[in-house]
């Protein structure tokens, strides 16, 4: 169940000169660092906790309906669920009416689910014949991104920016204290 980003967010949840300002970087020769560490720490939160932080659209690629009828979206805070397309062997797209489907987005994990005596067409293709648009995030700004987060993607820029080489051999997977404390509020708890 591949997902497939559409549209990147718009903005990064923390910009270049708040994480100049925490790392206490005066010049603009380090910006473009700065910009792709920031990228790298957005990108490595959002995975670890399975989160979008600022606004963005994904594609949820199924190949077949689950049996229960209910499709966990493996991607929160979910906004809302853009479209529900089928494809068939010719194709061809046929949408799936709303009037099928609940969004629940105050499940633990928020989930499609079929309504009692909808029927969702088949897909026609062997692989990725279901494709689920969606919009995710907290918002579209910075300021909608909870602040712990926030906070955990400067320590993790800063703790990058002074550890640049690829792997310190005596703690392999380190990452600065506190950032993992910061993000547990934010986990998913898997059973």
């Amino acid at each position: 169940m591949p997902l497939v980003l559409t549209s990147a967010p718009a903005r990064e949840p923390v910009s270049v000169s708040e994480a100049k300002q925490y790392l206490r970087i005066d010049s603009a020769v380090e910006d473009p660092v700065v910009a792709s560490l920031i990228l790298a720490a957005r990108l490595h939160i959002e995975g670890a906790l399975d989160i979008a932080m600022v606004t963005q659209s994904w594609k949820l690629l199924l190949d077949r309906w689950p049996e229960d009828g209910r499709v966990e979206i493996p991607l929160g805070p979910l906004q809302s669920v853009d479209s529900v397309t089928v494809y068939g062997a010719d194709d061809v797209a046929q949408a799936v009416p709303e009037s099928s489907y609940l969004v629940d987005l105050s499940s633990l994990r928020p989930r499609l689910v079929r309504h009692a005596g909808a029927v969702w067409p088949m897909p026609g293709r062997p692989v990725n014949g279901i494709e689920i648009a969606v919009t995710a995030g907290y918002g579209d700004t910075p300021e909608t991104v909870p602040q712990p987060i926030r906070q955990a993607l400067l320590m993790l820029v800063a703790h990058w920016y002074e550890q640049r080489e690829p792997v310190v051999l005596e703690e392999p997977d380190a990452l600065p204290h506190g950032v993992a404390d910061l993000l547990a509020p934010y986990r998913a708890v898997r059973l």
